[in-house]
């Protein structure tokens, strides 16, 4: 079972990162072999946000290195989620679970050098609550 959370906690933390990942397909196969929710949950969001972190510290440290093509986020990105940033504040890190502009909210949130705790506890929250979700709907699914 140790190898089932090692490979659960690698795989949300690549999705949380620049790299193309998805821990929910991992999450799904674990509980249907009846893995126990809440530290499956636990892991799963701990491996997310920490992976978070790295856009977060992208964003605080290496943003001068944009212009380079092996750089992630394209500026069109960059802008939305620093529009998204301003326009709504820091409760925008409750979205970073979402696809492509979570990633770039993280980021942002480098930029705009939100102080870490308040980051890991909204975009903690936020990452907690999909995976949550993720467990209501293996249960109720016919798969």
């Amino acid at each position: 079972m140790i190898l089932s959370y090692l490979l659960l906690f690698s795989s949300a933390f690549l999705a949380a990162t620049i790299l193309p990942f998805y821990s929910e397909v991992i999450l799904f196969a674990l509980l249907r072999d009846g893995g126990d929710p809440v530290m499956l949950v636990i892991v799963a969001t701990l491996g997310n946000t920490l992976g978070a972190v790295v856009n977060w510290l992208l964003g605080r440290y290496l943003l001068h290195f944009q212009d380079r093509r092996w750089f992630y986020f394209k500026p069109a990105q960059i802008e939305r989620a620093q529009r998204w940033f301003q326009r709504y504040g820091f409760w925008t890190l409750l979205l970073a679970w979402t696809p492509v502009v979570g990633d770039a909210l993280t980021l942002i949130a480098g930029i705009m050098r939100v102080r870490l705790w308040l980051f890991l506890l909204l975009v903690g929250t936020g990452k907690a609550l999909r995976y949550i979700s993720v467990v209501y709907l293996t249960a109720w699914s016919p798969i």
